[in-house]
This record gives structure tokens, sequence and C-alpha cells, in this order.
């Protein structure tokens, strides 16, 4: 099966590499010319960040074999088009990767935000529609070079939106390269949506909170009122989740899967914060935050702490060029 990774920034970089790693046969699709001549002429430096006994060490590889485009009509269609531009320009996404998808292409969103089922099945049945979200962290310190910070445990989640032969054996394929290529991936047959909750609650949390205070997880973590604002972001979304039929609770997911954030993603800014402090660009923010608010207020569920976080955010992100320099 050929793989397309359609947006292959940080994030999209860092999945295509454990799946190149993992055997996938991988094309690249970015506008980033410069990205994607570096990974043509000497392929990916691939680096995993990763936390042993307290302690933090690099792992890297030089991968090679990638096909890389900046235009998805070079790359002709393939078997399965993985997309992981940002949640914002999904919609714009799928209608240029068009001359990628045949009739029995596997379209995956692996954005972690909410409402890429919705983008996807606009124009392509559920049944050939996958979503899901990984748990770890990404940066694209380079051209050519990218850094995983996986989180401890599971490090990746996809299912299909409606069952198929065609969703079922593309999760299959992106679970064995995935698992080869060293990430700790899982195929969720009939519980995606739970785990795609999981993953927006955390970034709900530490992405808004992060880039609201230019703090890296850790130093949030350690400071008291920083901790409360993780704890009430991860509440207000999980009473929404809850509201919508997912079964989670709140301060079992604080003690469990946020402590493992903090624990083993700690030492990293996370991406929103790199997108507000480092590129001076928009962010996910209404995607995020702003979707648990939109959806808590048609379910009459407080989220107080998501709106304001919302509206900070995107308060700076409009007026990058009138913040205070040194």
């Amino acid at each position: 099966m050929k793989i397309a990774m359609y947006g292959s920034g940080a994030a999209g970089s860092v999945f295509a590499s454990y799946l190149r790693k993992g055997g996938a046969e991988i094309a690249l699709i970015d506008r980033y010319k410069a990205h994607m001549d570096k990974v043509a002429r000497d392929g990916m430096k691939f680096t995993i960040h990763l936390k042993e006994n307290g302690e933090y060490r690099d792992i890297t590889q030089q991968l090679t074999g990638f096909e890389t485009y900046t235009e998805p009509a070079d790359c002709g269609v393939v078997d399965i088009i993985i997309f992981m531009t940002k949640a914002t320009q999904l919609g714009q996404a799928i209608e240029d990767a068009k001359p990628c998808i045949g009739p029995d292409t596997v379209l995956v969103s692996l954005i972690n935000c909410l409402g890429n089922d919705d983008e996807l099945t606009k124009k392509y049945p559920k049944e050939r529609c996958v979503i899901g979200s990984g748990v770890l962290g990404t940066a694209l310190t380079a051209p050519g070079e990218c850094v995983s910070t996986p989180a401890g445990g599971v490090q990746m989640n996809f299912g299909g939106i409606a069952r198929s032969a065609l969703s079922d054996n593309a999760c299959l394929y992106m679970e064995k390269c995935f698992r080869d290529g060293g990430c700790d991936a899982y195929w969720r047959r009939d519980d995606i949506y739970y785990y795609v909750w999981k993953k927006v609650i955390v970034n709900t949390a530490e992405n808004a909170v992060c880039a609201a205070l230019r703090l890296k997880i850790c130093h949030v973590a350690e400071d008291e009122f920083g901790y409360q604002l993780f704890s009430q972001v991860v509440h207000e979304s999980a009473a929404v989740a809850k509201a919508r039929g997912i079964d989670i609770d709140a301060d079992e997911f604080m003690e469990n899967d946020f402590k493992d954030v903090i624990t083993n993603m700690g030492d990293y800014y996370p991406s929103m914060c790199q997108d507000l402090l480092m590129h001076k660009r928009q962010t996910e923010i209404a995607l995020l935050n702003g979707k648990i608010v939109e959806y808590g207020e048609a379910l009459g569920v407080p989220t107080p702490t998501n709106k304001v976080l919302t509206q900070i955010i995107s308060c700076i992100q409009n007026n990058y060029d009138n913040q205070y320099k040194d």
C-alpha cells in the first residue's frame, strides 16, 4: 500500500517517519519546498527525544526512501492519504488532494481537533474515512529534521468512522507499519471516538494553557495556579464529552492520562505554543477550546475557563504585529 502524508510539517513528518521506519511506502506532500527538497536529497533526520529513568536521551536515525511533492497533482493516486494539515485547513486540503484520491483510496485524519470527521464525510463515504490522533509531541527543527517526544504508553489511536473492508485493511496496515517503526499504535475497531476525545481533552489543556502562559508543560504543572488551569480545562472538557455520550471521568483522567503527559512530555512546548511563540501564525484554538465552548453552550454545560482561553489566544493571534517587542 502507498501512503501519502498531506501536510508534512512537524506532526506529519514525525508520523511519516515512524511509518517509513516500519516499512511503508511514503509520499510527503507539503508546500514547504526547502523541507521537501532536503528530504528528497538527504532523507529525514528523525530524532526520538525519549525519557528513561528520569533522563532524556536522543535516538537519531537518517531515514531515506521518501517521495516528496509540493503539489498533490504530482503525487498521483494512493491507497491511503493521511491529512496532517492544520485543522482549519482540512476542508481545503481535502479538495486540493483530489488528484491523489481514487475510488478505493481511504482518507485519514490524524489531526488533533474536533470536527475532522464532518470534513471528511462531506465529500466521501464514511466507510472510506478514518479518524484518530497521536499522543506524542512533535517538532520540525529544520528542513529535513523532525523530533518526536513520546508520552508514556499508547502513542497513536485510529479507527474507521464506519467499518468496511477498505478502512479495515488500511487500519491494519497502518497499525503494522507504525508498530514496526517504534510507535505504539492501536487500531480501535469500535470505540475510536472515546480515544479521539481523550486526546482532545489533553490538547485543550496543554496547548491553550501553555500557549497563554508561554511555558513548557512541566513549568505550568509545577506552578499551583498553572496546574489549577490544567485541571479546570480538563474537568470542563470531560463534562462536555460526557454530555455527548463519551464517558470520561475527569479526576481519573488527571490522575492517569494527564499525569503521563506531564511526566513524559514535560520538557516540551505544545504545538499551539510553538505556533504562538515561535512562528506567529494562526492556531487551532477555534477547533479545540472553541469547539468545547460551542458544544457546551448547545448542551447547557458551563465552560468558562475554555471560553477565556479561547478569547486570550484568539486576541494574541490577531495582534502579532502589535505585541510589545524588547
